[in-house]
């Protein structure tokens, strides 16, 4: 499985970006997919997960509750990430990840993707 992410870009503060991944390569609507961001300096953050049959089965931290919506359309393989309400703090490079378990925990992800740098200005 390959992902491709995208959809980063520099924004300002309270700003929203819309960050897109689709997946080649797989049976895409059997994998959870899954975001991880990491800042310079910082170690990596699970973000927002997303299991196959989308809808409730969603993970979102709660330093990104209320402002980011994980989601998903399996027809065209793509998870999207919105982040809306954007702080300079959630400035950080962006991955996607995917794994063939359907599990929300942060560990055991099985193919990652490049990331796309998302950078909040104050």
């Amino acid at each position: 499985v390959q992902l491709q992410a995208s959809g980063g870009g520099l924004v300002q503060a309270g700003g929203s970006l819309r960050l897109s991944c689709t997946a080649s390569g797989g049976t895409f609507s059997r994998l959870t997919l899954g975001w991880f961001r990491q800042a310079p300096g910082k170690e990596r953050e699970f973000v927002a997960a997303i299991k196959w049959s989308g809808g409730r089965n969603t993970y979102v931290a709660d330093s990104v509750k209320g402002r980011f919506t994980v989601s998903r359309e399996n027809a065209k393989n793509t998870v999207y990430l919105q982040m809306n309400g954007l702080k300079p703090e959630d400035t950080a490079v962006y991955s996607c990840a995917a794994r063939r378990e359907s599990s929300l925990s942060p560990l055991g992800y099985d193919y990652w993707g490049q990331g796309t740098q998302v950078t909040v200005s104050s």
